[in-house]
């Protein structure tokens, strides 16, 4: 015979809450487990073994907290209750330890921060570092509003991440950015739903999971020509953080992390081939003229990269995060040096490409509205169902603009 029962511990220190615990007795034997639930006295029902009533007199952020634990006391029994029943069913003799080992342990397995750390773990272990790192700093934001208390992912619901996300606006987040995290946490969500660790309540459906225009970061064309024609010392940074620019201009708006792990065996017969890093999609370009001028410029040797941003040894994504970080500090500079009103960055070579596409009446299923986009999933799936040839006529058409 097996019995699960809740217990209030008053305090003994006058005015401090006490704590709530769950009791299971087994074979005359009786272990307890702690909870993270504090009570007052008169907050607990005693013969009900549960929160008392929530009084029309209680604070409205105690009545919630009351009622949040009551929901939680409801949800651990009933899982205290399945193990002592898959105990059951497996016909073997177990114990009230046993009982407590598995409840902590599915409670563990529950546990959001340890899945979502789990996946994070999983996506670097694909190679999917840049995804793995924002999943990581999701993570640590939403660490950050729970202020370290873990959450089971069958609690994960709409009001708390509507919570989340007054969090997020409250700290001056941009809609984008906090899009981006509830998306993040909805697709760790999901694969819970898929791993049968929850039903699916759609938690995230009142939150604001879309992508809002951003102030526009592009430059005009004639902009572009006054970056190429600036005279800056040889070989300098200065010069290599333009050369960069360029070269994200010349190939379509190619991403820095794409450029930095470029091998020259990616290009073969006139034609360039590789994959995003971000999405794993194939991406074929014809080689242009411009293109080869960057690659002959710095040629380097001693590495199969063929741009001068990861070097031979130590850690590559290291060496990407760092470049992008100087080439950023350095297109800054030029941009001051041309009078730029709005900060030079390498992401506005890929804006302005798709910017001067569309000037030149590229159609949008060419670009699909490309870069500067409402979704940038339609973009890929444009992309990638186009004949390359079309976007290299687009490209090639660009460059003569130069």
């Amino acid at each position: 015979m097996t019995s699960v029962k809740v217990k209030f511990r008053a305090s003994r220190v006058p005015g401090k809450a006490g704590s709530v615990f769950y009791q299971v007795i087994h074979a005359r034997v009786v272990r307890q487990i702690r909870t993270s639930f504090h009570l007052f006295a008169d907050e607990w029902d005693c013969r009900q073994e549960n929160v008392a009533a929530v009084g029309p007199d209680t604070v409205p952020v105690r009545a919630n907290y009351l009622t949040d634990v009551r929901a939680k006391i409801h949800r651990d029994c009933l899982r205290l209750n399945s193990v002592v029943e898959e105990l059951v069913r497996q016909g073997r003799a177990f114990t009230v330890d046993d009982i407590v080992t598995r409840y902590v342990a599915r409670k563990s397995e529950l546990s959001f921060f340890h899945f979502m750390s789990d996946v994070t773990v999983q996506l670097a272990r694909l190679g999917r570092e840049r995804t793995s790192e924002t999943y990581a700093t999701t993570l640590r934001s939403f660490m950050a509003f729970r202020k370290g208390v873990d959450v089971p992912v069958d609690e994960i619901s709409p009001e708390l991440m509507l919570y989340y996300e007054a969090y997020l606006r409250n700290r001056g987040l941009a809609m984008n950015t906090i899009s981006f995290y509830m998306r993040i946490l909805r697709a760790v969500y999901n694969r819970a739903v898929e791993r049968g660790l929850t039903p699916q309540r759609h938690p995230f459906k009142p939150t604001y999971t879309g992508i809002a225009r951003t102030t526009k970061r592009a430059v005009a064309l004639n902009v572009v020509k006054r970056i190429k024609a600036l005279e800056l010392p040889p070989h300098s940074s200065l010069d290599l953080a333009r050369d960069l620019f360029l070269f994200s201009f010349y190939t379509r708006g190619m991403s820095f992390v794409d450029m930095a792990y470029l091998r020259k065996s990616d290009l073969r017969g006139g034609v360039l081939t590789y994959r995003r890093r971000k999405t794993g999609q194939r991406l074929t370009m014809k080689w242009e003229r411009c293109m080869q001028q960057v690659v002959d410029k710095y040629a380097p040797t001693q590495t199969d990269y063929l741009l001068p941003i990861i070097r031979p040894t130590g850690d590559p994504r290291r060496h990407y995060q760092n470049a992008l970080h100087l080439v950023n500090v350095r297109l800054h500079s030029i941009g001051e040096r041309i009078g730029l009103s709005s900060r030079l960055t390498m992401y506005v070579a890929r804006h302005t490409w798709a910017s001067v596409a569309r000037s030149k009446h590229i159609p949008i299923s060419v670009i699909s509205e490309g870069m500067g986009h409402d979704s940038e999933a339609t973009t890929q799936i444009y992309l990638a169902s186009l004949d390359h040839s079309v976007v290299d006529r687009a490209n090639a058409m660009i460059l003569r603009g130069l």
